[in-house]
């Protein structure tokens, strides 16, 4: 997966687990927990693992071994 890949989402924000679907990173809302706990991310360079956090514009969010998201409108 390409480094810097943006995400569009039509809302004014996005939870992380939400945008872990949405990216196509896992394939169901139920799996969220089980990746936040598997995988190192981070969201604006600082860890998170809390799949209620709210992504808003221009969020970055990294993920050791996968890639980096922008989050835009």
């Amino acid at each position: 997966m390409a480094n810097g890949q943006k995400v569009k989402i039509d809302t004014e924000f996005i939870t992380l687990g939400q945008f872990l679907k949405h990216a196509d990173i896992i394939q169901s809302g139920g799996m969220a927990k089980w990746f936040l706990a598997e995988h190192e991310i981070y969201v604006n360079d600082e860890a998170e693992n809390r799949r209620g956090k709210k992504l808003r514009e221009n969020d970055v969010i990294e993920i050791k071994e996968i890639g980096k998201f922008t989050i835009a409108r």
